[in-house]
């Protein structure tokens, strides 16, 4: 069992938070619990313990929304097929870099993308399968290498214009499939070592407490604005791991690497601010469950 640092504090603290969103919205999990973690764990010592969690979280997303699996399978098909490549890759790039660099790589690739999402621009793609193949392989590397994948299919599913189960149901169809691959892949590098398996042993009761907390909550609160204020949060902790590692390879010195955080906390606050200033018609609660807009994935 993992000593009680504070690296596993925070990592206790963090995994909570993230269960409780992930309980809430259907993703979530690795996108709030990577960024704060890898100041702590690398990458290859991290990700074992998460993925081996996503499996079994993403599992019971997908088992609740099962009803609508049979909308959505063929149009996530080509995903899950562009996966496997991928996922070889990005396994294969997780043993191979300095951790410094994938931290690096983590934090650079999902910054933009929590703030894309966070812009709420739209624009639906025709060629949906076309670009199925291509996107899944991009976002297997992705998530082998990171074990994050919820924002990019937010965007995507979100831009397309899922109704909120047919949303759950797709991202949590592929992170069942990523995650359960990613899982076995790891294995058989053997990077299932023994601080994984404590890290592992620190998260599960978190996550058994976070998730139905989540899932009761998310009843009581308006979703569109509790999964904003997540991404904002997201994209505060994303810009100071980035800062930090920015320190950690030596390419800025401190106090100027926390300009990163700061850009990033100020771009985001003014997108928080367009969220908040944006005009909401007033529904009442029979209302609002029927209002098209609010069926959208959150």
């Amino acid at each position: 069992m993992a000593s009680l640092d504070p690296a596993v504090i925070v990592l206790a603290g963090i995994t909570l938070l993230a269960a409780i969103v992930n309980g809430a919205l259907g993703y979530g999990f690795s996108s709030l619990t990577v960024p704060v973690a890898l100041v702590f764990y690398a990458n290859r010592v991290l990700n074992p313990a998460v993925v081996i969690v996503e499996v079994f979280v993403n599992l019971y997303v997908l088992f609740i929304n099962r009803e609508s699996v049979p909308a959505v399978w063929k149009r996530v098909f080509p995903i899950l097929i562009g996966l496997l490549p991928g996922i070889a890759v990005g396994a294969y790039l997780l043993t191979s870099l300095h951790p410094g660099w994938i931290k690096l790589l983590t934090y650079t690739v999902i910054l933009p993308l929590i703030l894309v999402q966070a812009a709420g621009r739209r624009r639906p793609i025709r060629s949906e399968r076309l670009i199925g193949l291509p996107f899944g392989t991009a976002l297997g590397i992705l998530y082998s290498v990171t074990t994050i994948s919820g924002p990019p299919l937010a965007i995507l599913f979100n831009n397309q214009g899922l109704v909120k189960n047919e949303f759950r149901a797709a991202i949590a169809l592929i992170r069942v499939a990523e995650s359960s691959l990613t899982a076995i892949v790891y294995y058989q590098l053997g990077l299932f070592v023994a601080e994984s398996q404590n890290i592992l042993w620190v998260i599960i009761p978190c996550v058994l407490v976070g998730i139905p907390v989540g899932a009761y909550l998310i009843r009581r609160l308006d979703s569109e604005t509790f999964r904003r204020i997540c991404m904002s949060f997201d994209a505060w902790v994303v810009g100071f791991g980035l800062s930090r590692v920015l320190i950690e390879l030596n390419w800025m010195e401190s106090p100027w690497a926390y300009s990163v955080m700061a850009a990033a906390i100020l771009l985001d606050s003014y997108l928080l601010y367009i969220f908040f200033a944006a005009p909401r018609p007033a529904l009442g609660r029979s209302q609002t469950l029927a209002a098209p807009g609010h069926q959208r994935g959150p």
